[in-house]
């Protein structure tokens, strides 16, 4: 008896197989592959090191990108998390991401080439402060970044370098960051970033004396009637002096599940109750 195999079912076989073998080759024995859940695209992760937080994902979702030919500079890029996430959800834009730590950014590379994405993405090895040697001034449409916190050298004696650089202002500043993105913004070109609240006046000290003018806050809490922990702010190049403050973005429940806006901004289901 003759069996028929159907010829797309063959093809999407062997591409299944190609991929895995991919995966095989791009991911490290001491790294692990997420899923992004956004049009199957992962990314390659060393816990050893540092993972991605909840703060990339807001950020993410807070930048809009509504162009195609868009062109966006992430700083401090890490493993890559905002421009991949970012053309996940997208499906639009050319995105350059900058970080100071080369390996992070061959890390980076490699998820570029997993997800195919390396004509639309690019990630480089360079220095913030270099900014003038790497970038031509008015250039870029929109900067993103999620910069470190935590000003000083307190409380990192025994973090791996990777985070110290992530989570302290030991490589640059907020002001090294928000100077940067004031030359290669074009006039309404757009500075999105995440920070701690507690930073806001300097944040907006800064983009006015870059010329960039806050136009967009929205405070992040943990749950209904706490502080907020994060902010996220979006200044203009060139933009009038004006700032909306949007509804707060909450991420729990009184009951510690995640609120509905949080699965949407995940783009994940919320789990049907019990």
């Amino acid at each position: 008896m003759d069996v028929v195999v159907d010829a797309a079912t063959v093809d999407a076989v062997v591409v299944q197989k190609i991929r895995s073998l991919r995966t095989l080759t791009l991911v490290n024995s001491n790294e692990r592959l997420d899923d992004l859940d956004r049009n199957g695209y992962k990314i390659i992760q060393n816990p050893e090191v540092f993972c991605f937080g909840i703060d990339a994902v807001l950020l993410s979702h807070f930048a809009k990108v509504t162009k195609k030919d868009q062109k966006v500079l992430d700083i401090g890029t890490g493993t890559g998390i905002i421009p991949i996430l970012m053309h996940a959800v997208y499906q639009k834009g050319k995105y350059t991401g900058i970080d100071i730590q080369e390996e992070m950014v061959e890390m980076a590379n490699r998820s570029l080439q997993l997800n195919e994405v390396t004509e639309d993405i690019q990630i480089k090895h360079v220095d913030v402060k270099d900014y003038r040697n790497h970038f031509e001034g008015h250039s870029l449409d929109l900067v993103t970044c999620n910069p470190p916190y935590m000003k000083g050298t307190n409380g990192f004696k025994n973090e791996h370098p990777s985070k110290t650089i992530a989570r302290h202002e030991v490589m640059c500043t907020l002001e090294d960051i928000i100077e940067a993105a004031g030359y290669v913004l074009k006039v309404k070109g757009k500075l999105c970033m995440i920070h701690r609240p507690q930073r806001l006046a300097d944040i907006i000290c800064a983009m006015r004396q870059n010329k960039i003018e806050p136009k967009r806050l929205r405070m992040v809490y943990p749950k209904p009637g706490q502080a907020p922990t994060m902010i996220l702010i979006e200044g203009v190049k060139g933009g009038n002096s004006e700032m909306r403050v949007e509804k707060p973005l909450i991420v729990y429940n009184e009951d510690g599940t995640h609120t509905d806006e949080i699965y949407e901004i995940y783009g994940r289901e919320k789990p049907k109750a019990q």
